[in-house]
């Protein structure tokens, strides 16, 4: 679309407003509404001026003045507004020269796909995420000097089997780590999650099924695949129709990795592969039938996997999952017939179809980081070889101790994930997709999270340590 074209729709379809949108680089969608008389072609080619210092981990105050550009072709009508409203994703540039922001996730994202192609490795990286998300009714929690606490409730938690409602209780939900796939009754948010795909295919988002996941409460819709930037606006708007919905609803909608103790957690399994020339990279006669290529991508995606963990992994929440002997995908290992290693090739007939899926990661990560990094993990490992090891084709869940304690595992928690980071940050840097400075700011945003969390007193640790 031109921006001509796009100026001629505001006014053929009486649009009122344009919302212009971008990601803060902890991974959350910010916004800022213009009247749509304002938007011509001028607006469109020289950005809106807004202050970055009001963002965290961006700009300083004395130099806080920066400029959102549009992508027209991101454009979409928002379905929660009560005045018509054409939504747009935007990058982030400097001013002065009108170069991209470095600390912009979105156009981090753009360098990496750049970097690919001026790589000679491939054309296009494509990225299908799989983001499960939980559905309360009741959400409450409070951080004071003498209080720490947090409760969530649903009418159809595993917990309400015995609980007083004034309609009743029908007895019909499902168990702690039982709710993969039931039928309703059971299976109490059919309609929720039908609204929340319906509502995307009608913005011309790319989907294809809905369910319910393992844990109480827990959920996840289709995303069909795309390119990385590309995905990375179409995870931000997943995620946003999914919380709007479910406020609509009167519930509560969370992408945290470990809401609630002794089920399940939140992961997003992200599918990969690397076409170049119209034909899948991915695709040959080695292991699985993978290419040489795939392997040593998935041999960089083991290697850096602890310094990944900082970005696909980002919240100190993301650890109560990533715990060795439970389902979570810990082990830095890779293999075709198992989900309990970090890497999994997915079977697949087709040649085209053929990709491989870190299981790591969560939808607490801003996912134009997180695509740009696990890619730029994956083009190390294919620019230096690196070889993944043999694979992993047993249970490594029912492995003997010895056997267990020889490979490797993933970061325990956020900190150790920021220390590898700080430690192994080269693979990003190539081809100036990720900056120093970049880096600094997000780290330093994160380290504030640990000193919180680190400094608060933990409700358990009463219960272990009150009466010593």
């Amino acid at each position: 679309m031109s921006n001509k074209d796009f100026v001629k729709r505001l006014k053929d379809e009486e649009i009122e407003y344009v919302d212009v949108r971008f990601t803060d680089p902890r991974g959350k969608l910010q916004h800022v509404t213009v009247v749509a008389d304002l938007v011509d072609e001028d607006f469109i080619e020289e950005g809106f001026m807004f202050d970055g210092s009001s963002i965290a981990g961006w700009k300083a105050i004395d130099q806080s003045d920066m400029k959102l550009m549009l992508d027209i072709d991101t454009a979409y009508i928002d379905p929660f507004y009560a005045e018509k409203t054409i939504c747009v994703h935007c990058s982030v540039a400097e001013p002065d020269t009108g170069e991209a922001y470095e600390r912009d996730p979105r156009s981090t994202a753009q360098k990496a796909e750049a970097y690919l192609k001026s790589s000679g490795v491939g054309d296009v990286f494509y990225c299908g995420p799989e983001a499960e998300f939980f559905v309360f009714d009741d959400v409450r929690y409070s951080i004071g000097m003498n209080k720490v606490s947090y409760q969530v409730d649903a009418v159809d938690g595993a917990w309400n089997t015995d609980a007083e409602f004034e309609m009743g209780n029908t007895g019909h939900r499902p168990g702690v780590k039982g709710g993969y796939f039931p039928v309703n009754p059971v299976d109490q948010a059919q309609d929720l999650r039908g609204e929340m795909l319906s509502t995307m295919k009608r913005m011309g988002m790319k989907v294809d099924k809905h369910h319910h996941e393992v844990a109480s409460n827990q959920h996840e819709l289709g995303l069909i695949f795309d390119s990385l930037t590309k995905q990375a606006d179409e995870l931000q708007k997943y995620k946003y129709v999914i919380h709007n919905v479910a406020d609509a609803y009167g519930k509560s909608a969370t992408f945290m990795p470990k809401p609630m103790k002794g089920d399940n957690g939140t992961g997003m399994h992200v599918n990969m592969s690397i076409w170049k020339g119209g034909k899948p990279l991915f695709a040959g006669d080695k292991y699985a039938d993978l290419s040489q290529e795939a392997l040593w991508f998935i041999g960089g995606i083991l290697k850096h996997a602890k310094a990944l963990n900082a970005i696909t992994n980002p919240s100190t929440n993301s650890y109560k999952r990533l715990i060795p002997g439970f389902e979570a995908p810990v082990l830095r290992a890779y293999s075709a017939r198992n989900r309990s290693g970090c890497v999994r090739i997915p079977w697949t007939e087709s040649p085209k179809a053929k990709r491989v899926e870190a299981r790591f990661p969560d939808p607490s990560a801003n996912p134009y980081l997180c695509f740009a990094a696990l890619l730029m993990a994956g083009l190390d490992g294919i620019k230096s070889k690196i070889d993944p090891g043999p694979a992993s084709d047993k249970d490594l869940y029912d492995l003997p101790p010895e056997e267990l304690a020889a490979i490797p595992t993933v970061c325990g928690s956020l900190r150790e994930a920021l220390e590898s980071l700080e430690a192994d940050h080269d693979f990003l840097l190539a081809g100036d997709v990720f900056t120093k400075g970049q880096l600094e700011g997000y780290i330093g945003l994160k380290w504030e999270e640990v000193y919180e969390y680190e400094h608060t007193p933990h409700p358990v640790e009463y219960k272990l340590y009150y009466s010593c």
